[in-house]
C-alpha cells in the first residue's frame, strides 16, 4: 500500500443516495471516518454499517463524520439506508475512481472466482486533511467500536 498515516487524503467528490454532491473538503476542520464496502444489503456490509449506525452518536460527539463508499448506484444506496436507518451518507463511486486513489479497490477473490471490486477498507482522515489511520482486512462485525476507540487516542 502506497498511502501511509500523515499522507494527504486524496480528494474526492461524489454524489449520495439524494444526488447531492458530497465532497472531502467540505469536512475540514473535522475528522472522517471514510469507509469502503463492497455491496449494499451483504450480511458483512449490513453488519458494518449498522456498527457505524449504533456507534454514530459517540463518533459525532467525538467530532467525527462517517462517510461509506461502494460502487452501488443511487437508489440501492436509497434503500440500504432505509432499511437500516442508516444516519450517514453513502456514496456512490460508481466507475471506482475515488476507491483507486484510496487503494481500496483491486482484485478479489471468492469462491474460487477472481473478479475486481472494492476491498473492505477504512480511513480515518484527521481535520488537517491527513490520513491518521488506515485499516485494512475489516472485520465488520466490531469495526465501529475500533474506530471510535482510536478516535478516543
Amino acid at each position: 500500500m502506497n498511502l501511509q498515516p500523515g499522507d494527504p487524503a486524496p480528494d474526492f467528490s461524489l454524489p449520495d443516495a439524494e444526488g447531492n454532491t458530497v465532497a472531502l473538503a467540505d469536512f475540514k476542520g473535522k475528522s472522517v471516518v471514510l469507509y469502503f464496502y463492497p455491496r449494499d444489503n451483504t450480511p458483512g456490509c449490513t453488519k458494518e454499517a449498522c456498527g457505524f449506525r449504533d456507534q454514530y452518536q459517540q463518533l459525532q460527539d467525538r467530532g467525527a463524520v462517517v462517510l461509506g463508499v461502494s460502487t452501488d448506484d443511487a437508489k440501492a444506496h436509497g434503500k440500504f439506508i432505509a432499511k437500516y436507518n442508516l444516519p450517514f451518507p453513502l456514496l456512490c463511486d460508481r466507475d471506482a475512481q475515488v476507491s483507486i486513489a484510496y487503494e481500496s479497490y483491486g482484485l478479489k477473490k471468492f469462491m474460487g472466482k477472481e473478479y475486481m471490486g472494492i476491498k473492505r477498507q477504512t480511513f480515518i482522515i484527521g481535520p488537517d486533511g491527513k490520513i491518521k489511520r488506515i485499516y485494512q482486512k475489516v472485520k465488520p462485525s466490531d469495526h465501529a467500536s475500533q474506530v471510535l476507540q482510536d478516535l478516543e487516542d
